[in-house]
């Protein structure tokens, strides 16, 4: 296999917000008394002025920020995932998405990859949690470099977003040219027997899948769709009727996330059969970030094995 440069996901977020900064004189970062780990105290160390640490009150950050959207600022809110989507996602609907308040939240540590904090703070949920609201834009960057992009591209757009990143170093799979649409997909890899669909992570997890799979002479197409909502339907339909079968991996839950939204399109526009793969309707656990992905069958192994079974079931 491949052999990949890690970085973390937090490291460009901290380096585009210092560049939009710069750029945009309207924005304002809020964090939650995490702004080593979420990298927002880069920007806070460059504009104090334009830094506010809320403490641990997530919900109150939610709501300010969303009265500084109101008042004509562009607000990006941190904090954990778990903090972000679950203890906040009133304060989210009632005062953010129905507002349609120009508010982007960037969420770090999401997924199983937080690692050896444990299923507490492993959240598995918030692609549900964020694309079930009206008014709200969900994305998932897959390395450092897509991540630049798509910082870029929300905090540059109007409206409601949610973006999630990791704690864990993720592979770089992109160069510093990516391109990065709202509502768009990259199919990576051309294939005809299987349409493999990927977010986060996973996208590195089937381009090696893929690359395994062809030495047994089954032929993957690879889609990377860091817009899950909106959800790039035309280039995930156009695939599904090249190949007739759909295979999703996400680090997320099974119900709600990723693989919901494509079945969600499909069943309405090209009904084909479908495996979706991810958390099994059960909470994470303590370990190390890689090896968590292999204990979940999300690593590249775990995958192809997935992919294989799936094949061969018909």
């Amino acid at each position: 296999m491949r052999e990949f440069d890690f970085k973390h996901l937090r490291d460009a977020y901290g380096e585009v917000l210092l560049e939009m900064g710069e750029k945009y004189p309207d924005i304002v970062v809020l964090d939650a008394d995490l702004s080593g780990s979420t990298r927002t105290a880069r920007f806070g160390a460059r504009f104090p002025e334009r830094f506010f640490n809320m403490g641990v009150s997530e919900q109150d950050m939610m709501s300010t920020a969303a009265g500084l959207a109101l008042a004509g600022k562009r607000p990006v809110v941190s904090t954990f995932s778990i903090f972000a989507t679950g203890r906040a996602w009133e304060q989210i609907r009632q005062s953010i998405a129905y507002a349609k308040a120009n508010v982007k939240i960037v969420a770090t540590h999401g997924g199983v990859t937080v690692g050896e904090d444990g299923a507490t703070h492993q959240m598995l949920e918030d692609f549900a949690l964020m694309r079930v609201l009206p008014n709200m834009r969900v994305f998932c960057p897959a390395d450092y470099y897509e991540t630049k992009a798509v910082v870029r591209r929300v905090i540059e757009s109007e409206g409601p977003a949610y973006v999630r990143l990791s704690r864990a170093k993720f592979p770089v799979i992109f160069n510093e040219d990516h391109q990065f649409e709202i509502g768009k997909a990259q199919v990576l890899r051309k294939g005809k027997d299987l349409t493999a669909i990927g977010v986060g992570i996973t996208v590195y997890s089937l381009l090696l899948a893929a690359e395994e799979l062809q030495k047994e002479g089954i032929s993957v197409e690879v889609i990377n769709s860091p817009s899950i909502k909106p959800l790039d339907g035309e280039t995930i339909e156009a695939s599904a009727r090249k190949t007739g079968r759909v295979f999703t991996a996400e680090e997320h839950s099974v119900i709600g996330g990723l693989g919901s939204a494509v079945a969600e399109y499909l069943a309405q526009h090209y009904p084909v059969k479908m495996r979706i793969h991810g958390i099994k309707d059960i909470f994470g656990r303590s370990g190390q970030a890689m090896e968590l992905l292999a204990y979940f069958r999300l690593d590249p192994r775990g995958v192809k094995e997935e992919i294989l079974d799936f094949l061969e079931r018909g």
